[in-house]
């Protein structure tokens, strides 16, 4: 899941997956039931993500990632290329040395309750194609996060400090969906271009006038992208 968001987050898609495959899903360090650590790099974010895998007895998987998880999935992708069947990516994008990180004062926010933060949401996280019922039920499920502000902040220090070059993600061979909204305001749209034209085996499915939380915002839509996606990477993969 992203920064800041616990496992809980893809409650919207999990049936519609789990009906084509076993689907594991946790939450990352500092949120949820997760443990917490003052700092992290993105391989320690990778880490456990393989150590999940390990856990279950998984060799290797189809990984979905979104925003700082799509920065994760990407580095496990470069390191650990054997435990990657396919990647799919949301909401996020390259994360070059030339793009912008989130300033040191905006760490505060994480110690703010819960209910104040969400006042800030809608407008942020959602594209203005929401459905209404699908933002008050996401609304409903960021009301009951759990994180840790120290454990958030590593996660934050962790995108600061990692940055990969195009030239290095061009060498994921991988296949990959890149799935974005285009009205996405904390990701631009461009990032998912940007992706889609570097790796070699890629396709981009765009949802118009999704933001951000486009998982929740379409979820039917993104199970079906998904489960399409990965049912042709392995009939890809058996005609070999």
């Amino acid at each position: 899941m992203g920064h800041r968001f616990t496992g809980r987050m893809w409650t919207p898609v999990l049936d519609a997956l789990a009906e084509r495959h076993r689907v594991l899903w946790f939450d990352n360090r500092g949120t949820g039931l997760s443990g917490s650590t003052r700092d992290a790099t993105i391989a320690d974010l990778a880490g456990d993500a393989l150590a999940v895998l390990d856990a279950a007895g998984v060799e290797a998987a189809h990984v979905f990632g979104v925003s700082q998880g799509g920065v994760v999935v990407l580095d496990l992708a470069l390191t650990a290329p054997e435990r990657v069947l396919s990647l799919v990516v949301g909401c996020s994008g390259a994360l070059t040395p030339d793009k912008p990180r989130a300033p040191k004062s905006r760490y505060v926010l994480y110690y703010l309750p819960t209910w104040l933060t969400l006042k800030f949401a809608p407008k942020a996280l959602y594209g203005p194609a929401c459905p209404p019922e699908r933002l008050a039920a996401d609304l409903d499920l960021l009301r009951g996060e759990v994180i840790d502000p120290r454990g958030v902040i590593a996660q934050a220090k962790a995108l600061a400090a990692y940055s990969v070059t195009l030239e290095q993600v061009a060498t994921i061979t991988t296949p990959t969906l890149v799935l974005h909204g285009t009205a996405d305001k904390v990701v631009p749209f461009e990032a998912a271009e940007e992706l889609d034209a570097t790796l070699p085996d890629s396709t981009l499915v765009a949802y118009e006038g999704s933001g951000h939380n486009f998982v929740a915002e379409v979820p039917d839509r993104v199970a079906a992208d998904v489960v399409r996606f990965t049912s042709d990477v392995e009939a890809r993969r058996a005609s070999r």
